[in-house]
C-alpha cells in the first residue's frame, strides 16, 4: 500500500545550518566518481554465499583508513535455536563474518544510529546471458551494471560516503554511529542477528536497500524451506512399477499454489497488505532429482520460499506448512505412493515488521529527503515490500525504528542488475543529511581522512 510519509518536523533540524548543509551535498557531489569506483570494487568481489572474505577485507580496509575502529565479527552456528532472530542454517561460517565499524563522539548531544548493509549476493546465473559480465562492473551511460551493484552494494557505499561527506564539510556527529557490513541477508538474516545478539543497539537503524528512494512501510515475514520426495526408480519397460519423484514434486508444487492463495486471500484484513498483489510470494528456487535419464527418478529435492505478514509467529507458520504438505501428500494419489515429503527448515524463518507512522526517525529521513532533492523533490513514499529485509531483526528483536531506504534499481536478482548512479548520489545525499540532524553535528576538531581505496 502506497502512502506519502507521515511526521513531525525533527527539532534537531534547525541545529543543521543551510550553510553546513550545503557543504555536506557539495562534498558528495565532489567525491561521487570515489564513491562510484569503490562500488565498483565492491562489485568486483563475487561474494556469494560462503565467499564474502575478499569483500569484507576490502571493506574492513577502507573502514580502517577512515580512523573508525573496526572489528570482524564471527557468527555462532550455536545461537540457532536459542536467540529468536536467528533461523536455521546449513552451512559452516568459517569464511564468512561481519565487519562493525564504530565511531565515537567527542562530545554527545545527538541520537546513535547503525547504518547497516549486507554485503552477499545472489547467484548470476548463466554470464553469457548478461549485457556484461556479472563481476565486471561497467558503467553506461547512468547505470552501474554488476550483480549487487544495486541490491545492495550500492546502499553500502552510500552510508560510508554520507559519513566521510559530513566530515569533508569540516563537521564531526555528536552521537554513536555504527556501520555494519553484514553478511547472510539473502538467506538466513544470520548477519543482522549475530550483530544484535551481541548487543549491538541504537536509536535508530537505516539500511539503504534499494528501494526507488521510498521508504519501506512494513515487510513480509519469510519462511524457506527444502523438499525431498523419494519414489520408486524402474526402467522404462516397467514404467507402471515405479513412481517417478519429479512428477511428485511437481504436482506437490501444484498444491502449494493453493496455500500461496490461501495465505495471499488474508491480505484484506492486514494492515498496509491490502493492496499488495502478491505478499505470500511462493517461489520455487531450485529443483534437482533423478539419477539416469532411461529411468524414472527415484528422488527430487525442491527449495523454495514464502511470505506472510507481519504480527504473525513465523513458528506458527511453519507448523501451518507443514501440516498443509502432509495433507496435500495424503490426498494426491501420485504423492501418495512416495515415501513422506522430508521437509527441512534451510535459511530465514522470520517474522515481519511495520514502521508505524509518524516516528521522528522517519519525519527526519522525510525532510532530508526533501533538502537533498531540492528544489523538485517529490515527497517521501512509503509502500511494502514483500521480502525479508535485516530490519526485521532490529525492528522486531531490537525495538528500533528501522528505515528501509534506498536506490534505484533494476533487474536485481536477475540478469544485468543495474543502478541508476543519479539516485545513487541522491540517496547518498539523504543520507548525509538525515545522519547530521538525527545525530547531531558540531564543528570538526580532526581533520578529514581522505578515502583512499
Amino acid at each position: 500500500m502506497t502512502t506519502e510519509s507521515q511526521g513531525t518536523l525533527n527539532p534537531l533540524w534547525s541545529s543543521v545550518p543551510e550553510t553546513d548543509r550545503a557543504r555536506i551535498l557539495a562534498a558528495i557531489d565532489e567525491a561521487f566518481d570515489r564513491q562510484v569506483h569503490f562500488l565498483s570494487d565492491l562489485v568486483r568481489c563475487a561474494s556469494l554465499r560462503g565467499q564474502e572474505a575478499n569483500v569484507q577485507q576490502l571493506v574492513e580496509r577502507a573502514l580502517r583508513q577512515r580512523g573508525y575502529a573496526v572489528s570482524r565479527q564471527a557468527i555462532d552456528p550455536s545461537l540457532v535455536g536459542r536467540h529468536p532472530a536467528f533461523s536455521p542454517v546449513t552451512v559452516s561460517y568459517d569464511r564468512s563474518w561481519n565487519v562493525i565499524a564504530d565511531y565515537e563522539p567527542s562530545v554527545t548531544g545527538g541520537r546513535s544510529l547503525i547504518l547497516n548493509a549486507h554485503v552477499d549476493v545472489v547467484p548470476a546465473g548463466d554470464p553469457t546471458r548478461w549485457q556484461h559480465p556479472p563481476f565486471e562492473p561497467a558503467r553506461q551511460g547512468e547505470w552501474l551494471y554488476g550483480r549487487g551493484s544495486g541490491d545492495m552494494k550500492a546502499g553500502l557505499s552510500a552510508a560510508i560516503f554520507a559519513l566521510d561527506a559530513i566530515r569533508a564539510a569540516g563537521l564531526e556527529l555528536t552521537a554513536p554511529v555504527q556501520i555494519h557490513s553484514v553478511v547472510e541477508e539473502e538467506i538466513t538474516g544470520n548477519g543482522a542477528a549475530m550483530a544484535l545478539a551481541s548487543g549491538r543497539v541504537a536509536d535508530a537503524v537505516l539500511i539503504p536497500e534499494p528501494t526507488d528512494e521510498k521508504l519501506v512501510r512494513a515487510n513480509s515475514g519469510v519462511i524457506k524451506f527444502a523438499i525431498t520426495l523419494h519414489g520408486t526408480p524402474a526402467h522404462p519397460i516397467d514404467i507402471m512399477g515405479g513412481v517417478s519423484a519429479v512428477d511428485a514434486a511437481i504436482r506437490l508444487i501444484e498444491h502449494l499454489r493453493r496455500l500461496e492463495a490461501r495465505w495471499n486471500e488474508e491480505r484484506a484484513s492486514k494492515l498496509f497488505f491490502d493492496d499488495v498483489e502478491n505478499p505470500a510470494a511462493l517461489t520455487i528456487g531450485t529443483i534437482t532429482g533423478g539419477e539416469w535419464i532411461a529411468s524414472l527418478p527415484s528422488s527430487c529435492r525442491f527449495e523454495g520460499r514464502i511470505g506472510f505478514y507481519p504480527g504473525d509467529d513465523p513458528h506458527e507458520r511453519v507448523r501451518e506448512f507443514e501440516a498443509f504438505v502432509a495433507s496435500a501428500a495424503a490426498e494426491d494419489t501420485l504423492v501418495r505412493r512416495c515415501l513422506a515429503p522430508v521437509i527441512e527448515w534451510v535459511g530465514v524463518v522470520h517474522a515481519g515488521y511495520t514502521l508505524a507512522p509518524g516516528s521522528e526517525a522517519e519525519a527526519v529521513l522525510t525532510e532530508a529527503h526533501a533538502n537533498a532533492n531540492a528544489p523538485d523533490a517529490a515527497p517521501l513514499e512509503a509502500f511494502v515490500m514483500a521480502a525479508y529485509l535485516d530490519a526485521a531483526v532490529y525492528s522486531v528483536h531490537g525495538g528500533m525504528p528501522s528505515l528501509v531506504y534506498g536506490p534505484i534499481a533494476e533487474d536485481i536478482h536477475a540478469i544485468d542488475e543495474r543502478v541508476s548512479l543519479p539516485s545513487l548520489r541522491r540517496v547518498t545525499k539523504t543520507i548525509a543529511l538525515f545522519v547530521a540532524s538525527w545525530c547531531g553535528v558540531r564543528p570538526a576538531t580532526d581533520a578529514f581522512q581522505e578515502e583512499a581505496t
